[in-house]
């Protein structure tokens, strides 16, 4: 009786062990098929905007505020679509396209979305504030850290002195060295506006993994 009651119990036990595995199996698989569908999707698209770039009308200085708090998945890349004087508008996923941002170190590969809204960057990365991309000044471009290698989860592996390519809506592509990457408050917006003797910047903020703080790169036009 004993024995039939703690085999049954070990049964219930195997069960439940074999479902928490499926299951945690599933995830997996689901988390990777996700990675692969954002990083070629976006991937493609910046070898296709290096190879077919359009004039966009861009107005610079423009300040978004800043929403990151929700995750989500990248679409697939959108037609060009004409803009109201009749030159040809780059969009991503119903987004107006800035740029493209290239990092090797971390295979990273993103259009720079115009606007920083939830939507927006559960698809790519953002410009949140500045001159402009590839503009003399200091830009800021923002993205999350999901922690599984999409936006900006491998920027805490960036090192000083590694490169940042970023291609704009002129056709132009500017090399970028990393010489400052730090930690601050989600508050902190103290070296949004800073000197730059006159050449272009570009800032990249996310989270830490903890999302107690912001991991800030500063990087300098070569």
């Amino acid at each position: 009786m004993f024995e039939s009651k703690y085999s049954k119990l070990l049964s219930i036990i195997l069960v439940i062990v074999i479902i928490a595995i499926l299951g945690l199996l599933g995830f997996l698989a689901y988390d990777y098929y996700q990675k692969y569908a954002v990083t070629t999707d976006t991937s493609d698209f910046v070898d296709n905007f290096e190879g077919d770039v359009q004039d966009q009308n861009v107005s610079e200085g423009q300040n978004n505020s800043e929403n990151e708090t929700s995750e989500g998945l990248v679409g697939k890349l959108e037609d060009t679509n004409p803009s109201s004087n009749g030159t040809t508008k780059k969009m991503y996923k119903g987004f107006g396209v800035l740029g493209t941002m290239e990092i090797p170190a971390t295979n990273f590969k993103y259009p720079i979305l115009e606007k920083v809204t939830k939507k927006s960057i559960e698809t790519a990365v953002a410009f949140l504030y500045g001159t402009g991309i590839n503009q003399p000044g200091n830009t800021v471009i923002i993205g999350h850290n999901y922690r599984n290698g999409l936006f900006f989860s491998n920027n805490k592996k960036l090192n000083l002195g590694d490169k940042i390519y970023i291609t704009d809506n002129e056709g132009t592509k500017m090399t970028y060295t990393i010489y400052n990457k730090f930690e601050t408050t989600p508050e902190d917006t103290s070296f949004y506006q800073r000197d730059t003797g006159g050449k272009a910047e570009v800032t990249l903020s996310t989270c830490t993994d903890d999302s107690k703080a912001r991991l800030i790169i500063f990087a300098k036009a070569d």
